[in-house]
């Protein structure tokens, strides 16, 4: 097999126009599959019969994508090396009922998707974007990238108390963006605009999915540019690497294992969904591909038993201005490399034998890694990787990159890091 490509800045470069391209998970899938087309990939669908040959294929099912590239010759029990990661971030998501306002301003109706940063949505020009369903039960992208939206925030003369209080919001009351003047507020006006947006005829949407976006752009940020602003850095930086890595290693004949990437939808609010890490698309996938190319359930069993999963999700690099809350011993920075993390009471994955599954990766990219732990006196975070771990029976390792402001509209990492992670993605996966 031809060495694959070396990763550097370019591929950040590409990560803020991935960024850009995916306001919404159903806006992230469909990027990544068009970078995997370009690299030989093709789709097949689930309700298909599936055949054994060899090549790269993947499986799109609402805001997640599975894909998978067969080495020529691969045996019906070869093992898997999996990335798992996740499409969605903390956001403001539209009501079935968006059209309301008060007092000559119109507005929309949202509800708070998992655990966002609620001030860092406050007077920021907010996008729309989502997935619209028409009558015909198909679907339809739609993506308003320009200001339509914003949350404004009180104004200091008219509280005075949040200077020594600090701020204090009321989801239901205080998160409602404008997007208008007028005292006549109509059903039906936002999607109407949304159907016109999309070229759709008035009446065609009968559902939707829709979320907001902060519609200011990636940037590289500090005197020499080594850091990285942009939004859904949590978890698009981590589907953007695997999507690279899993396109990097695709074409070798003599892989020992299946590479695969898996990224889910509905991380953030528990996984629990037929797109999510707690559900059986990854389990369906994997199996079908065993069986498709001859195996027995006997075959099954052993490949999943010589499987190995990455679970790649954004960590904590060490804050500056709250380095108390971190562990003392462990503080990751940016830059640094990518973060190894450790939960002895299995919020994380990892156990010494990933660990040094993990460390083997990094060494032969010739890459640095970090470990990360939280604070004993601080409760530990999570991921698909305990998901994943035992709904499959499949030995998983978390690993990510180390950020700041995360869950915020706007996470900050090094602009160093998404390279690095998917070097060593590209050796973990080669096997």
């Amino acid at each position: 097999m031809s060495e694959p490509p070396r990763f550097d800045r370019g591929h950040t470069d590409d990560l803020m126009s991935f960024l850009t391209a995916s306001p919404s998970p159903y806006h992230a899938v469909a990027s990544a599959a068009e970078r995997l087309e370009k690299a030989g990939f093709r789709q097949v669908a689930e309700t298909d019969a599936w055949d054994g040959t060899a090549g790269g294929k993947y499986v799109l099912r609402g805001g997640a994508i599975v894909a998978w590239y067969v080495p020529e010759g691969a045996a019906p029990h070869t093992p898997f090396r999996i990335v798992g990661a996740h499409t969605d971030s903390p956001n403001l998501r539209v009501k079935p009922l968006p059209d309301t306002g008060a007092h000559g301003w119109r507005q929309v109706a949202v509800e708070i998707y998992g655990g966002p940063l609620l001030n860092s949505w406050l007077d920021r020009d907010l996008g729309l974007a989502g997935r619209l369903t028409l009558r015909d039960g198909s679907t339809r992208l739609v993506n308003v990238d320009r200001p339509l939206l914003r949350v404004p925030q009180l104004a200091i003369h008219l509280d005075r108390s949040v200077s020594a209080e600090g701020l204090k919001l009321d989801k239901q009351r205080h998160l409602t963006p404008v997007w208008g003047l007028g005292n006549d507020v109509r059903d039906g006006d936002l999607i109407a605009f949304l159907e016109e947006t999309a070229g759709l005829g008035a009446g065609e949407v009968t559902g939707w999915d829709l979320m907001t976006h902060s519609v200011e752009p990636p940037a590289y940020l500090g005197r020499d540019k080594e850091l990285l602003a942009g939004p859904r850095m949590d978890n698009l930086l981590s589907v953007h690497s695997g999507v690279a890595a899993l396109a990097a290693v695709s074409g070798g004949g003599d892989l020992p294992c299946i590479p695969v990437l898996a990224a889910f939808d509905h991380e953030e609010n528990g996984s629990q969904s037929d797109t999510g890490a707690d559900g059986p698309l990854l389990g369906s996938v994997l199996e079908r591909s065993v069986f498709a190319r001859g195996g027995s359930f006997e075959d099954r069993a052993r490949a999943f038993a010589g499987t190995v999963c990455l679970s790649s999700d954004t960590g904590h690099a060490v804050h500056p201005n709250y380095a108390e809350r971190h562990d003392p011993t462990h503080h990751p920075r940016a830059n640094g490399g990518p973060i190894l993390k450790v939960n002895v009471n299995n919020r994380y994955a990892t156990d010494g034998s990933g660990r040094a599954v993990f460390a083997a990766a990094c060494e032969k990219a010739d890459i640095p890694f970090q470990n990360f732990v939280s604070n004993n006196s601080m409760p530990c975070g999570t991921t698909i990787g305990p998901i994943t771990a035992a709904r499959h029976g499949i030995r998983t390792v978390d690993i990510g990159v180390a950020i700041l402001s995360m869950h915020s509209a706007r996470e900050l990492c090094g602009a160093d890091d998404p390279h690095m992670l998917a070097n060593a993605l590209v050796a973990f996966l080669e096997g």
